[in-house]
């Protein structure tokens, strides 16, 4: 049975799933069209060190850097606008190949081309990170964004942290303005 989350209340996926390996970490979202373009969101990934930064560059896992240097998060590939049911956006992560200097793994929702487009999160319905053991594809977790954020275009969704040897999965829900650049430069 799948766990809904809500803000700062971190679940162990451990406890969830014992045994859990490889996980799908899912974005979906509604179509949206706004000054003729579709809301085009972009799901990311920060790999990062008990200091809360990147050890490299290569550990940001996006549409331009698909696999991180320890092959554990691959993204697959973009969806431009959120068209059809379930996840629109996905990256698999196998936890067992996590580099051991990554105790953190922050997951980014951002909207591409926010600033020239005039969208924004405001415009954003029903998105939501899933979380789903790769195996069998069963939901474990699931955080559904509710708030309406009417001047940001970038947003930490959700982290996974180390625990003692084992994955926490928390929802943050925080917002962010100047798009996917204010997060690489703070995690950088």
């Amino acid at each position: 049975m799948a766990i809904y989350l809500e803000k700062k209340k971190p679940v162990s996926l451990e406890k969830t799933k014992p045994g859990l390996r490889n996980i799908i970490a899912g974005l979906g979202w509604d179509i949206a069209n706004v000054n003729g373009h579709n809301v085009d969101l972009d799901l990311s990934v920060f790999m990062m060190g008990i200091n809360g930064k990147l050890p490299r560059d290569e550990f940001f896992v996006f549409y331009n850097n698909n696999t991180s240097p320890d092959g554990a998060a691959y993204y697959p590939g973009d969806s431009r606008d959120g068209t059809g049911d379930g996840d629109d956006e996905i990256i698999s992560i196998d936890l067992a190949k996590i580099d051991r200097q990554i105790e953190f793994l922050y997951f980014a929702v951002t909207i591409d081309q926010a600033a020239d487009r005039g969208h924004h999160f405001g415009y954003v319905h029903n998105a939501y990170i899933n979380i789903r053991n790769a195996a069998d594809n069963t939901l474990l977790c699931q955080y559904r964004l509710n708030e309406e954020f009417k001047n940001e275009d970038s947003l930490l969704i959700a982290t996974l942290s180390r625990n003692d040897g084992q994955w926490d999965f928390e929802a943050v829900g925080q917002a962010f303005s100047g798009g996917l650049n204010t997060l690489v430069e703070m995690y950088q």
